[in-house]
């Protein structure tokens, strides 16, 4: 599998965590050192540890797959140096649509999302 390939699958897992409102995929697929941020609904700084994101996605009850709303996920670029990479992701969650900027780390040959910055590019589409 190549590196790329690899990515996407770590995306994927990502996007499932969510839309399955599982907390231990959310720790599955970050690194335990990551941090989550970006702009909240109110346009306030959000800063959060991996353990506080996986909180506020386990919150979310029922899941949108449970809710029947169909999933949307879109990968816009990957770029790999070494073993680090960056991705762009837009996802529908809780109603918004998000542009994601996912920061990879491989350690012992496995890929983690190291850092993620959210924005808020408004309602998603019913």
């Amino acid at each position: 599998m190549s590196e790329v390939d690899a990515i996407r699958n770590v995306i994927q897992a990502y996007f499932d965590a969510m839309f399955e409102s599982d907390p231990g995929k959310v720790q599955a697929v970050f690194h335990p050192g990551a941090k989550i941020t970006g702009y909240g609904r109110n346009e306030s700084l959000k800063e959060m540890d991996v353990s506080t994101f996986a909180d506020l996605v386990s919150a979310q009850q029922p899941s949108a797959r449970a809710k029947g709303e169909p999933p949307v996920l879109e990968t816009l670029s990957i770029e790999v140096a070494g073993n680090t990479a960056v991705a762009r992701v837009r996802n529908d969650y809780r109603g918004l649509t998000y542009l994601d900027t996912l920061s990879f780390i491989k350690v012992e040959g496995r890929w983690r999302i190291y850092n993620k910055l959210f924005h808020i590019e408004g309602k998603a589409n019913p």
